[in-house]
């Protein structure tokens, strides 16, 4: 059959059969984010992942990631419409490692929390572009970002289909609805904090407060052994 022939015979296939004929990009797409720009941002990034997932250990039903694809194409293509936010978590789904994250073959779901971490080459896109996405195509509840280099931090709620900016609680942290927790500065980091204003640690943080409060357990047994020697008494024996 000539290249003409050929043509004709697709032209008289109806549109709707070439449709369901298409195959669509399979939903394991890899992520295609370039490196973070600083070392300030990956350590960041890595410290909020890390902090959420020793809190969350025990739960099984949020995805957590940072610098990773998003692909989100009404068409399901994946050489347009993607964006790879700095730190994102999606509620409701299942916990488990993935390539990227792609709406179409993950229920619909976009990330209830975004993080975008600043800095000079994207801080205008990330303060108006992103905004404007997260809120009006994502629909992204919580959206915060913060600078590693002038500690700036925002954030945003969506209240009616648009952005509110959230006010600073008693502990000056702002607190993210879908997470439960707030986030603010400690130690010229950003992190999480409870209801509370307690600070949620990271596993190397709660080994070492195990460790210091081994140690202080052990000066107290061996301050009160050393009394009960001033006073004949064996502490062996006791």
């Amino acid at each position: 059959m000539s290249a003409t022939a050929e043509l004709a015979t697709t032209k008289e296939i109806p549109e709707q059969e070439i449709l369901e004929n298409i195959i669509f990009p399979p939903g394991d797409l890899y992520s295609d984010e370039p490196p973070v720009e600083t070392e300030l941002h990956l350590r960041q990034i890595i410290l909020l992942l890390n902090c959420l997932e020793w809190l969350w250990r025990d739960r099984n039903d949020f995805y957590a990631a940072g610098n990773l694809t998003i692909y989100y194409s009404p068409k399901q293509l994946k050489s347009k419409d993607f964006r790879g936010p700095d730190f994102f978590v999606v509620l409701g789904t299942e916990r488990k490692t993935r390539k990227s994250w792609v709406v179409w073959d993950e229920e619909g779901k976009y990330p209830n929390i975004i993080v975008e971490i600043l800095s000079p080459k994207t801080a205008n896109i990330d303060k108006n572009f992103k905004k404007q996405l997260y809120q009006d195509t994502f629909r992204t509840h919580d959206y915060f970002w913060f600078d590693p280099e002038t500690l700036e931090l925002a954030g945003f709620h969506l209240l009616d289909g648009e952005y509110e900016a959230i006010a600073p609680n008693e502990f000056g942290h702002l607190r993210s609805q879908q997470l439960d927790l707030s986030l603010g500065i400690c130690g010229e980091k950003l992190r999480f904090f409870t209801a509370g204003g307690e600070l949620v640690p990271t596993l190397e943080e709660v080994a070492e407060r195990e460790t210091q409060r081994a140690g202080q357990e052990a000066q107290r047994a061996d301050r009160l052994a050393a009394k009960l020697r001033e006073l004949n008494i064996d502490p062996d024996t006791i």
